[in-house]
């Protein structure tokens, strides 16, 4: 199940069902469990650990160091699930701090060419599409959309089934269930398709559409509009959103003309992508 060109580590832990392909180069540090395959020129490094059914098309770089100045060689760990796919040129890199994991949950699907930064934190059925860009410390929930060339700014949160359009790029916290559209930080409605797929209810959809409107779409403020929505809908989805956006530290994405007071710090211009 080893190409005969391919670089294996003896102290690599593979399972007997995992195969590797011409070229591959599979470090020390590196545990991968059954079913995966890893394709040519694949090249696995760091403290990473793979649960079953991965997929590495050609060229990925998986648990190399982060790209941070800060980072001095610490044995610091990436962790992955199971049953994800990582297309071509996909690069994740493992934590710069030895407290936190960059971790990837299962049944996500990683197109070409994009990148997962360091301390990252993806849940389940999560798509990044090509050449979409996680910076450092970005927290992704499960169900959510990122487009083609999105890109993400360090330790932003992109909330469960939210959905980012090709080309956005966001440095604030996208909420459940919302939409991203090309603007500053901009919402442009419910990501309704995704809602349906998921199996809401058409009361759930409902009330999240009220929801959305009296958070994003009134004449007052987003933390006045917060406080007389907690007093308004109770329903499991809507407490999601709600919590979300109260718990948010960087702010949130906010439809056009909106005052985005929610009393969280806003986005540093000195933070680096």
């Amino acid at each position: 199940m080893i190409h005969a060109t391919a670089v294996v580590h003896p102290r690599a832990q593979l399972d007997t069902t995992v195969a590797v392909g011409p070229y591959a180069v599979i470090d020390e540090g590196v545990t991968i469990g059954p079913a995966c395959i890893v394709g040519p020129h694949v090249f696995l490094t760091g403290l990473t650990t793979i649960g079953a059914h991965n997929a590495f098309h050609a060229g990925c770089v998986v648990g190399d160091a982060p790209q941070d100045l800060k980072y001095q060689g610490a044995p610091t760990r990436l962790r992955i699930g199971d049953h994800n796919v990582f297309r071509e040129h996909v690069t994740v890199h493992r934590s710069n701090s030895s407290d936190e994991d960059t971790l990837i949950g299962a049944h996500n699907f990683l197109m070409a060419h994009c990148h997962v930064a360091h301390n990252c934190r993806l849940g389940d059925h999560i798509v990044i599409a090509n050449g979409a860009l996680l910076a450092g410390h970005v927290a992704v929930q499960d169900r959510a959309f990122i487009s083609g060339n999105c890109v993400v700014h360090q330790f932003c949160r992109l909330g469960a089934l939210s959905f980012m359009q090709g080309g956005c790029a966001i440095s604030k916290d996208l909420p459940p269930f919302t939409v991203a559209r090309r603007g500053e930080n901009t919402l442009g409605g419910l990501n309704s398709i995704g809602l349906r797929r998921a199996g809401f209810s058409v009361n759930e959809r409902m009330e999240l559409k009220r929801l959305y409107h009296a958070l994003f779409a009134s004449d007052v403020t987003l933390r006045a509009a917060l406080t007389q929505a907690r007093a308004s809908f109770n329903g499991a989805a809507a407490q999601t959103l709600l919590e979300f956006v109260a718990q948010s530290k960087r702010g949130v994405c906010t439809a056009k003309g909106q005052t985005a007071d929610d009393g969280s710090a806003p986005a540093d211009a000195s933070d680096h992508l």
